[in-house]
C-alpha cells in the first residue's frame, strides 16, 4: 500500500494540540483536588507532627517547603511562560481579535477581587500586603471541574477559560515580579542578566538542542534566587527564550519549545503541583472559630474569589460582547458562561503561592491565607459547577442534506 502522506494543517494541529492540554490539566486538577484534601486531612489528623515537622526539615540549604516552592514550583512557571509564549506567538491569543475577550475578562477578574480584598483590608494595613491573593485562577483545578461536566460545556468555553487563564497567570507573573521581590542583591543580579543574554544569543542563533539552555537555565535559577527576586520567576525567564520555530522556521510539533512542553507538562500536573498542594494546603483548624474565619484577611480573600472573580470575569464579557468588540463563544449561553466566571475563582495553587510571598514570616497569616483560599475556591468549584449543570447549552442547529 502507499504511504499515507496526507497533511495536516495548522489549525487541526492546534486543535489536537489544545486538546491535549485541556484533557492533561483537567486530569492533573483533579489529582490536585485529591491531595489539598487529602493535606486538610493530614494537618487535622495524629499525622499532624509528622506532616509539619517534615516541611520544616532542612535539606542542604533550604527546608523541604522551600526546595518545593521555589524549585519545583520555578518548573511549573517555565511550564506556565512555555504555553504564554506558545499562545501568544502562535496559538489561540496569537492576534489581537482572539485575544479581546479572554483578555478583558482577565483584565476584570483581577482588578475587582483585588478591590474587594481592600475594602475588607482597609482597616488592617498588616494585611494588605495580600491585595493580590484573590486575583489569581488556577487552570488545572478550573479545567478539571469542567472535565468532570463532560460535553455539557461548549468546547468554545473550554478554550476561552484556558485563554482567559494562560493571560491571568502572564499578570500574576508581572505582580508576583513587581510586588513580591524581597532586597535586590545587584551583583546576583547582573549575574542572571548575563545568563539571560547568553540565553537570548542561543535563540537568536537558532539553536535547537534543549540541552545548554537547560543547563544555563539552572545557573540562571541559583542566581534569581540569591539575587532577592523570587527564585520561579527564573523558570518563566527561560521560557521566554526556548526557540518556537522547528528546523523549517514554522512552530511544528518538533520545535524546541513544543518539545519541553510535552515533556515537563506532565510531570507538573500529575507531580509538581499535587505535591505543591498537599505541601501547601495543610492547615490545623483546632483553634479556629467563626470569629477567626471571619477576619478581613480570610474574608477579604473569600469575597475576593467567589465574589469580585464573577463580576469581573462575567461583568466585562458582558460588556466587551454588547459594545460589539468580541462575539460570545460560540454555542454557549450566557447562565454558561456565568458558571465559568464562577469557576474563575478557584484560585488555589497561584492564590495560595502569592500568599506565602505576601506573608513570608507569619504562620498565623498563612494559615489565614489557606483558610481563605479554599473557602473562595470550594465556594466557586460548587456553585459554579451547579450552575453550569442547569444550564442549557445552546441548540446547535442541524445541518441540511
Amino acid at each position: 500500500m502507499p504511504a499515507d502522506h496526507t497533511v495536516t494543517s495548522p489549525r487541526t494541529r492546534f486543535r489536537s494540540t489544545l486538546r491535549a492540554f485541556v484533557e492533561s490539566s483537567a486530569a492533573g486538577g483533579i489529582v490536585l483536588m485529591v491531595a489539598a484534601a487529602l493535606a486538610m486531612v493530614v494537618a487535622n489528623s495524629a499525622l499532624a507532627p509528622a506532616y509539619f515537622a517534615a516541611l520544616k526539615t532542612y535539606i542542604g540549604p533550604l527546608s523541604l517547603l522551600h526546595w518545593i516552592n521555589d524549585l519545583l514550583m520555578a518548573v511549573f512557571f517555565l511550564l506556565v511562560g512555555l504555553e504564554i509564549k506558545r499562545e501568544f506567538l502562535d496559538g489561540q491569543l496569537s492576534t489581537w481579535p482572539r485575544r479581546i475577550l479572554p483578555g478583558v475578562a482577565a483584565a476584570g477578574g483581577m482588578a475587582v477581587p483585588a478591590l474587594f480584598f481592600v475594602a475588607f483590608n482597609l482597616a488592617t494595613p498588616e494585611t494588605m500586603r495580600g491585595w493580590a491573593i484573590p486575583t489569581a485562577t488556577d487552570i488545572a483545578f478550573a479545567l478539571g471541574v469542567l472535565a468532570l461536566l463532560g460535553n455539557r460545556v461548549p468546547v468554545s468555553l473550554k478554550i476561552f477559560l484556558t485563554a482567559l487563564a494562560i493571560i491571568d497567570d502572564l499578570g500574576a507573573v508581572m505582580i508576583i515580579a513587581a510586588f513580591y521581590t524581597a532586597n535586590l542583591s545587584m551583583a546576583w543580579l547582573a549575574g542572571a542578566i548575563g545568563v539571560l543574554a547568553i540565553l537570548a544569543v542561543l535563540n537568536r542563533m537558532n539553536v535547537r538542542s534543549l540541552l545548554p539552555y537547560l543547563l544555563l537555565g539552572a545557573v540562571l535559577w541559583v542566581l534569581v534566587l540569591k539575587s532577592g527576586v523570587h527564585a520561579t520567576l527564573a523558570g518563566v525567564a527561560l521560557a521566554l527564550t526556548i526557540p518556537l520555530r522547528g528546523a523549517d522556521g514554522r512552530g511544528d510539533d518538533h520545535s524546541p519549545l513544543h518539545t519541553l512542553e510535552h515533556a515537563i507538562q506532565p510531570w507538573v500536573a500529575f507531580a509538581i503541583v499535587p505535591i505543591f498542594g498537599f505541601a501547601n494546603a495543610g492547615v490545623s483548624l483546632a483553634g479556629f472559630s467563626l470569629a477567626s474565619l471571619l477576619a478581613p484577611l480570610p474574608l477579604g480573600i473569600a469575597a475576593g474569589l467567589f465574589v469580585g472573580k464573577q463580576i469581573g470575569v462575567f461583568g466585562t464579557t458582558w460588556a466587551a460582547v454588547r459594545l460589539g468588540w468580541a462575539d460570545r463563544p460560540e454555542h454557549a449561553t450566557w447562565p454558561q458562561v456565568y458558571g465559568v466566571a464562577l469557576l474563575c475563582g478557584i484560585g488555589f495553587t497561584m492564590s495560595l503561592f502569592i500568599g506565602l510571598l505576601a506573608f513570608p514570616s507569619s504562620a498565623v497569616l498563612q494559615d489565614q491565607v489557606k483558610v481563605g483560599v479554599l473557602a473562595g475556591s470550594i465556594l466557586s468549584a460548587v456553585v459554579g459547577t451547579l450552575v453550569l449543570l442547569v444550564a442549557r447549552r445552546e441548540a446547535v442547529p442541524t445541518p441540511s442534506r
